[in-house]
């Protein structure tokens, strides 16, 4: 073959694979978000290649799908775009979704009975899918915890309440997103007896093993490094506990003992050596884990007087951002603010970002310089965060709030019409897309440049 045919054939072959690129679109060579919180559940997006600004006021979503009453946050792997809901026409079932990334299509669900007794706010299910190796893991509100091919939607193993283990639910049911490491599924399901946090074969589902008497709390367990070793660092009822993933023992543990009603449910933020825990009613918790020595250390914790006199930040749902040495977050009653993480005391308070209102959230997903902001009322905004203040860059309605999972009714005025609903449930960025959810429907919205 001579040179020029030679050159000919490379052209024609680079402009296939070039060509391939072009017509995949904005879905091709991007990060999934296979589990909550994203690829290492720390609210991180690596994505480039996506909008600096909105340039309408709404987003216009590629595709909408019709989905029932729940408050997971959609989770996207390999093309699909997973969530659970709750129907209870012509019976009480939970149900887990596949949908197809690309179209909406949906693909399979699989359901079971499921009644809803003693569950305070029974919207529906609350823990994302975790999706690893080919399987999607789920964990009911009421503790059924299933194992299921993720392409087909095929059972493969599961867990019932009240028959393999006896639950200790919370007042808000069972909300934390399973965790796979090392071949392990691990969930916080607040079993009796030691079984606070269990560990299954991720494969089998035997379980391999459990740990803690601890009521379980609604934050969902993370992995961490220290001292060379992983650590699964779980927040659960009582305490801040670092555990061996591959056994269950205990490493190290700090109590947190809530001082009312048990309401953490951020999941614990870590920046270098320091580890940051906030819930409504008991505040700020900053602790220091060394990274040579399997220990925590606590650095401070500040409580405020109540609810609306609060000190440094009492979080109701969104998991907050450390960023050096400064925390971002949203208080209470919507008070974005900063704290100097050495000491917790408040840097600035901003007002704007979402309405002030009792439980007000922002989850909060850092992409490079920028900080995405999905608020409670189904708005996105990207904005930039600094000790100098919060500095909002754009923003936009992405999907109408619905009364299912809340209504409430401004602190300002006891009128009726003056009541709104919330959109709580956490989006997920794959593919330079945004993925999120309400009572009635999943959406696909894309967050390309042009």
């Amino acid at each position: 073959m001579n040179r020029f045919r030679k050159s000919t054939f490379l052209y024609l072959g680079l402009s296939c694979v070039l060509a391939s690129f072009v017509l995949a679109g904005p879905l091709a060579l991007a990060d999934d978000w296979p589990q909550w919180r994203g690829l290492n559940r720390d609210g991180v997006w690596n994505e480039s290649g996506v909008v600096g600004a909105f340039s309408t006021p709404q987003l216009k979503p590629v595709w909408r799908a019709e989905i029932a009453n729940g408050y997971s946050g959609p989770t996207v792997a390999d093309g699909r775009v997973y969530v659970t809901d709750r129907v209870t026409e012509p019976t009480e079932r939970e149900r887990v979704h596949a949908f197809d990334a690309a179209t909406g299509e949906p693909l399979w669900t699989h359901d079971y009975a499921c009644s809803y007794k003693g569950v305070s706010y029974p919207d529906g299910p609350r823990a994302s899918v975790t999706i690893a190796n080919g399987r999607a893991y789920s964990v009911g509100a009421l503790g059924h915890v299933r194992c299921l091919d993720a392409k087909s939607g095929a059972l493969i193993w599961h867990k019932e309440p009240g028959v393999d283990y006896e639950i200790e639910l919370p007042i808000w049911g069972l909300t934390a997103a399973p965790l796979v490491e090392g071949g392990l599924v691990i969930a916080q399901i607040g079993g009796r007896p030691d079984a606070c946090i269990v560990a299954w074969d991720a494969k089998t589902g035997e379980e391999r093993w459990r740990a803690l008497e601890d009521p379980t709390s609604y934050s969902a367990p993370i992995i961490i490094e220290q001292a060379g070793r992983r650590v699964l660092l779980c927040w659960t009822g009582a305490n801040i506990v670092g555990l061996d993933p591959t056994s269950g023992e205990t490493l190290w543990q700090h109590a947190t003992e809530p001082s009312r009603i048990m309401v953490s449910i951020p999941t614990p933020v870590l920046e270098g050596e320091h580890l940051f825990l906030t819930s409504f009613y008991d505040g700020s918790f900053m602790f220091r884990l060394p990274k040579n020595e399997l220990v925590v250390e606590e650095v401070w914790h500040r409580r405020g007087r109540n609810e609306k006199r609060t000190d440094a930040l009492h979080s109701m749902i969104g998991t907050p951002l450390m960023q050096g040495d400064y925390v971002y977050g949203v208080d209470s009653y919507g008070q974005l603010r900063c704290l100097d993480a050495k000491t917790g005391d408040r840097i600035w308070e901003d007002l704007t970002a979402v309405p002030e209102e009792r439980w007000a959230t922002i989850h909060m997903v850092k992409n490079g310089e920028h900080v995405w902001m999905f608020n409670d009322r189904g708005e996105l905004i990207i904005s930039k965060l600094s000790p100098e203040g919060f500095e909002e860059i754009s923003r936009t309605k992405l999907i109408e709030p619905t009364a299912g999972q809340y209504t409430a009714t401004s602190g300002q005025s006891d009128r009726e019409e003056d009541a709104f609903s919330v959109a709580w449930s956490h989006p997920a960025f794959a593919n330079r897309h945004i993925f999120i959810r309400n009572d009635n429907e999943l959406i696909c919205a894309s967050l390309a440049a042009e």
